[in-house]
């Protein structure tokens, strides 16, 4: 064998070794083709297992929406006043001059007009009542009390249906235990919470001496919106303009539900709606519940 036929069979074993070095690389290639479409179906086929169960488990997938009000327009009102015909917005004038002057050459005191409070549209009531199942007189105070927080929070987007879900939930409209709710708006007897004494609610104790709830060592709910002493306090209103700022007075309970639900902010997003309800029981299935209510009675009235 000579030198060149060495090289020969070296150029061959070479060219062997490269030729099987292709082959070993096509098959590592095939290999790793067939490795990553495996996995790409066990993870097409895993998303598509969860997705399958998330839909079962929530209608609508994982990315279903949170349920949320879906709100309702403001109802129609018209001003009335104590002395004046209600529902016209007629106020009472006064018969003095002003400028005339007494033998005692001091002008009389003029009394100042009453302000005209409005009043909800009584066929608006009726047809809603009616259709939502919501006695008219609470549902005057939840409307009303969208009215007065449109004009005060004009950003806020709450209106009467959440509050009278609340209202649903909290005290059935003013009729939980018996109670009743008046044509004053007065509810009798008051509606109280269990005390909150830390045995399976939050430890409150007496902040208003018992005044508002009648118990002197630990605070209660109070009144149709189940509103504590302290949180009174804070956002008590006097709605129906008798001079006290009453929870168990549903017109004012219904403004005060209104200004604190407003205070967590803007309601104008699912988000920002479930937000605002949570600040009042911190429950998702609170919001949830209060969801469900409040778009039972919008859908209710079309």
């Amino acid at each position: 064998m000579s030198w060149d036929d060495d090289e020969s069979t070296g150029d061959r074993r070479r060219d062997s070794r490269r030729r099987t070095s292709a082959r070993e690389i096509l098959l590592q290639i095939a290999g790793y083709v067939g490795l990553v479409t495996a996995v790409v179906a066990l993870v097409v086929g895993a998303v598509f297992a969860v997705t399958v169960w998330g839909v079962a488990a929530k209608p609508g997938g994982f990315a279903a929406p949170s349920a949320s009000g879906r709100g309702a327009p403001l109802p129609p009102v018209t001003a009335s006043s104590a002395d004046g015909e209600p529902g016209t917005g007629a106020r009472a004038e006064s018969t003095a001059d002003p400028n005339a002057l007494t033998g005692s050459e001091v002008a009389p005191l003029v009394e100042p007009e009453p302000v005209a409070e409005p009043e909800v549209e009584v066929d608006w009531l009726s047809v809603v009542a009616e259709a939502t199942g919501i006695p008219a007189r609470a549902l005057s105070a939840y409307a009303l009390a969208h009215v007065a927080i449109a004009e005060e929070e004009p950003s806020c987007g709450l209106d009467w249906t959440t509050i009278a879900a609340i209202g649903a939930i909290e005290s059935g409209h003013g009729g939980h235990g018996g109670s009743v709710l008046e044509a004053s708006g007065m509810v009798r007897p008051t509606i109280l919470g269990p005390a909150l004494d830390g045995d399976g609610v939050a430890a409150i104790h007496d902040t208003d001496g018992g005044l508002l709830d009648g118990d002197v060592t630990w605070d209660r709910a109070v009144g149709p919106m189940q509103f504590i002493p302290s949180t009174w306090e804070q956002w008590g209103a006097d709605a129906n303009g008798d001079g006290v700022a009453d929870p168990s007075q549903i017109d004012d309970a219904a403004h005060a539900a209104a200004r604190y639900l407003c205070a967590s902010g803007p309601m104008t997003t699912p988000d920002g709606w479930r937000a605002a309800v949570f600040s009042y029981n911190h429950l998702d299935s609170y919001v949830d519940k209060v969801a469900r209510i409040a778009n039972g009675y919008a859908d209710a009235i079309g």
